[in-house]
């Protein structure tokens, strides 16, 4: 019983959890990308598809065969990562956002400033 304790005591929070998504909902609103050969937006989900591999290095990537023919990525979850994980992710993303000149001044500014403070303290 007491290894589950430790366990669970080593995921991930809600407010990491929480943290994450105003960064995808800034990249879903701010970045076009080609999927299927266009330009789209993409979902907040599909962006944290899409940045979870190239966050896990995209060097070994899991691929199914769909049932069509097609090519599935089997995901990455980061509600399976451990609170220090977690916490590299989140640096990432921000870095990743800067990088692609993301702007979370809004994000900031609906609480996730409050919840990265939280977070770090």
């Amino acid at each position: 019983m007491n290894d589950c304790k430790g366990e669970w005591m080593n995921d991930r929070t809600l407010d990491q959890n929480a943290m994450q998504w105003p960064i995808l909902h800034a990249w879903s609103r701010q970045k076009m990308w080609v999927i299927n050969g266009q330009k789209t937006r993409m979902s907040a989900e599909e962006w944290k598809d899409v940045l979870t591999a190239a966050f896990e290095g995209e060097t070994s990537p899991r691929l199914a065969m769909g049932l069509n023919g097609g090519v599935v990525m089997l995901g990455r979850r980061t509600s399976k990562y451990t609170k220090a994980r977690f916490s590299e992710w989140i640096d990432w993303l921000m870095a990743a956002s800067h990088h692609a000149n993301i702007d979370l001044t809004g994000e900031w500014e609906q609480g996730a400033k409050e919840v990265w403070e939280k977070l770090n303290d």
